[in-house]
């Protein structure tokens, strides 16, 4: 089958939005996941129609398809109430910008992982009906490990949540004490994204800015267990290696042709 293979911002986060969208472009990728670009988010859930019109339309001029925003859980502390009618609105925000898929990094603190969990099975009806599909992303805490995720997936239990599966950071978060590669079938059927990221581990530090394959991510074990598992979701490229723009803008490309191939 024919994969959607998109791009995030992050790659380009130093550089605005419509620039960023413009190298993206260049480089082949038909959907963009828009990330923080110059140090603030495009699309939030306190962002006007403006905005949000205007991080679409910088897109479209660049001939991508919005699929995709990174969001956030804001106001735990506050009470849950507070905390569903920000993310609600976040949903909503998403839904104007045309995203099918709001990505979320969970919560790092254990004393609300209760209300992390009722917060998704209130919000995932309301994202239904917008026609938006969370996706929880690996990022410590939460979701730290795979079965942290299975776990949140049976937790919410609603077909508009899921899992966006991070290779790269289940190495990251785990400093390289876990793989992404075990229990791969155990989750395969939960991923509704991906995000392709590689990761090395060097003196017990985690980096994960370097460009997919050469790093230590069996990415054909992780995307061929996920595709026997039926995946069949779009897949987002976070981050690369390089420090120049022409590095970043080649590795951008060389990913692209590297995740098709192996894909393939």
């Amino acid at each position: 089958m024919e994969y959607t293979i998109g791009c995030t911002t992050r790659p380009y986060e130093s550089l605005t939005f419509s620039e960023a969208c413009d190298y993206i472009s260049d480089a082949g990728y038909s959907d963009v996941a828009v990330f923080a670009n110059a140090g603030r988010n495009p699309v939030r859930a306190d962002s006007t129609s403006a905005e949000i019109r205007e991080t679409g339309r910088a897109a479209a001029n660049a001939g991508l398809t919005t699929s995709a925003l990174m969001g956030s859980v804001r106001f735990l502390d506050k009470g849950l109430e507070t905390c569903l009618d920000d993310y609600r609105r976040l949903i909503d925000n998403a839904a104007a910008l045309g995203a099918k898929w709001l990505l979320d990094c969970g919560t790092a603190s254990e004393v609300y992982y209760k209300d992390y969990y009722e917060l998704m099975r209130r919000a995932a009806p309301h994202a239904d009906q917008a026609g938006v599909n969370i996706a929880l992303k690996p990022h410590g805490g939460i979701s730290l490990t795979v079965q942290d995720l299975i776990k949140a997936d049976r937790e919410v239990s609603h077909p508009a949540f899921g899992i966006c599966y991070d290779p790269g950071n289940i190495i990251y978060y785990s400093k390289g004490g876990l793989r992404p590669e075990i229990d791969i079938d155990a989750v395969a059927s939960r991923v509704t994204t991906v995000i392709i990221k590689d990761c090395v581990v060097q003196s017990g530090e985690p980096d994960v800015m370097v460009t997919p394959g050469e790093g230590l991510v069996d990415f054909g074990k992780v995307l061929g267990g996920l595709a026997a598992g039926g995946f069949d979701g779009p897949l987002y490229v976070e981050c690369v290696g390089g420090t120049t723009l022409n590095e970043i803008n080649a590795n951008i490309e060389s990913t692209l042709k590297f995740v098709r191939s192996v894909l393939t």
